[in-house]
């Protein structure tokens, strides 16, 4: 009943005086809502990257090359043929081009694909079908259009059977992708695909930038790119040597991505990131328990007569270590839980913007709340100390 009278007593003091209580708690308001929206935030930027990471396929291992390397087929083929951990790949020849349908007309990415390249990046249809192998060897004129060809080109009316007209060429559609959204920067429903034997006949060509390859195990990516890297480091180990000569710059002939690595490095700086900006907002909340102690001690000096009443009356020194104490946590909780509520809104305001799917993590809302209390609680140690020790007859004669 102590306990339950002297919290009783704290809410009283505490709320007695609105406008400083207010002004006090401000500053741990202003830091966990900072922590709670970073938090949030970067929780949100984290699995955006995962998405679009996820859209790229599953255990993908991709091959850029630069300079004056180029593949072929028959460079495919091989690496799939001497790298046991591949399960399949495709070249992958893009340009960007102007395609018509009727009177509309719209600029796309044109790229040159195998139909192994689909299911590699886990591609589905809205309607339609991907093309075959025999069409892929019989070099057809069809293709597959994105999502937003599909609506720039036929106002998302039923595509399949239809004529787009793109290098000159008629090519017949023969089914829609499903939106894949943006991914690495790159606009994945603004593409037509065709097969690369077509690509190799329209363009002239028989060279591709890229390749893509899928690992046959989850986990296998990492040592897929690293055999993949040893095998093409021989293939074009003097490629760019004329460069390097011609203008004195040494070029990478290739590079080689493996998703489970991007996606590591992705989290991994958005960890740190987000750790380094929550680091500085929690020191506000530093300045707001330094605050709270400012505010106490002057409680303890103004309320001298009124501890000394209490000790003359049989409170003990617990008792007023308790009150004060209580008081300090009631402004450190209150601050927290409205810091906890303005800095969700804020981080799903922000999320808005960039269209983010922002969630106030409970597990961050707990700790964010548990720290302001404990800021709080620590602050509020010395003056209540100091109010507890009072001399009862000195404190009545405070003035």
């Amino acid at each position: 009943m102590m306990a339950l009278e002297t919290l009783r007593m704290s809410i009283r003091a505490v709320v007695s005086n609105r406008t400083r209580s207010l002004l006090t708690v401000l500053g741990i308001v202003i830091g966990v809502a900072a922590v709670i929206a970073l938090v949030s935030l970067g929780q949100a930027a984290k699995s955006s990257i995962t998405a679009s990471m996820m859209s790229l396929g599953s255990n993908v291992v991709l091959v850029e090359t630069r300079g004056y390397a180029r593949l072929e087929m028959d460079d495919v083929q091989m690496l799939l043929d001497r790298v046991g951990t591949l399960k399949a790949g495709s070249p992958i020849y893009g340009t960007m081009t102007v395609a018509k349908a009727g009177t509309n007309a719209s600029g796309i990415e044109l790229w040159g694909v195998s139909h192994d390249f689909f299911s590699i990046m886990t591609y589905a249809m809205t309607e339609g079908r991907f093309f075959t192998e025999e069409e892929l060897d019989g070099r057809q004129r069809v293709c597959i259009i994105g999502s937003q060809v599909h609506g720039d080109l036929f106002d998302d009316q039923p595509a399949s059977g239809e004529t787009v007209v793109f290098n000159g060429e008629q090519f017949t559609v023969l089914g829609v992708a499903e939106p894949k959204g943006s991914a690495m920067g790159m606009n994945n429903d603004n593409r037509i695909f065709i097969p690369y034997t077509t690509a190799e006949r329209v363009m002239h060509t028989k060279y591709y930038y890229n390749a893509i390859f899928t690992a046959k195990e989850p986990g296998a990516g990492p040592a897929a790119a690293d055999h993949v890297a040893r095998i093409l480091e021989e293939k074009f180990r003097n490629t760019n040597r004329q460069i390097e000569k011609t203008y004195g710059v040494q070029v990478d002939p290739f590079r080689v991505y493996c998703q489970d690595e991007m996606q590591a490095s992705f989290d991994s700086i958005t960890g740190v990131v987000t750790l380094l900006l929550s680091g500085i907002a929690g020191i506000s909340l530093l300045v707001g328990g330094i605050g709270i102690m400012n505010i106490m001690l002057v409680s303890v000096t103004e309320r001298t007569r009124e501890i000394g009443i209490r000790k003359s009356i049989g409170a003990r020194k617990v008792h007023i270590l308790s009150q004060f104490l209580f008081e300090a946590l009631i402004l450190s909780a209150a601050g927290g839980v409205t810091g906890i509520v303005l800095g969700g809104q804020l981080a799903k305001a922000i999320g808005a913007l960039g269209k983010l799917q922002v969630t106030v993590s409970p597990v961050a809302a707990g700790v964010a709340f548990a720290f302001a209390s404990a800021v709080g609680l620590f602050f509020g140690i010395y003056p209540a100390a100091r109010a507890a020790r009072m001399d009862p007859i000195r404190a009545l004669r405070h003035e």
